[in-house]
């Protein structure tokens, strides 16, 4: 999953990806490997490296912060799947993995391996807490492959299907 944020006015791409039972983190086209423990409702634990952080956040009317020990910083996020407040359509090149933004079930699957898909096009339904996520296509074309299959399990960060 890739997100734009903005940490106090700068700019920044991460991209979050879960192999081996870790998440590997790219910012701004560094990679690091992160252990995260979510320790309770909005704190997370982090180590990078053999740094430990404990970071929570802070929600304030529209406004996101984050604190890492006794620094705030105020964040924004903007997320992908949305398809609003995207900057750059660089990423039209090339194939494009769908993942599950959170662990749940898959409920439905909306388009066939080898249809073609607008940008914005459900491709799956992923259910996850009672709730229903469509997760949708990041860019115009086809159906790659579908790498999962109704009431299959996933995890955060698992690829469900490939556009190209």
């Amino acid at each position: 999953m890739t997100y734009d944020i903005t940490i106090d006015g700068k700019h920044h791409r991460l991209e979050l990806n879960r192999a081996d039972g870790h998440w590997l983190c790219r910012l701004d086209g560094r990679e690091v490997e992160v252990d995260a423990v979510v320790a309770r409702p909005d704190v997370l634990s982090l180590r990078i490296g053999n740094q430990a952080y404990e970071v929570k956040c802070e929600r304030v009317a529209s406004d996101l912060h984050l604190w890492v020990g006794s620094e705030r910083f105020a964040v924004e996020v903007r997320d992908p799947r949305s398809l609003r407040g995207r900057a750059d359509a660089v990423d039209e090149l090339g194939p494009r993995k769908l993942t599950a933004p959170m662990p749940g079930k898959v409920v439905r699957v909306l388009a066939d391996q080898g249809s073609e898909v607008e940008a914005g096009a459900g491709v799956l339904v992923v259910e996850a807490m009672k709730m229903q996520n469509e997760i949708k296509s990041p860019k115009k074309g086809t159906i790659q492959k579908i790498l999962v299959t109704e009431g299959a399990a996933v995890n955060a960060g698992d690829v469900l299907a490939i556009v190209e």
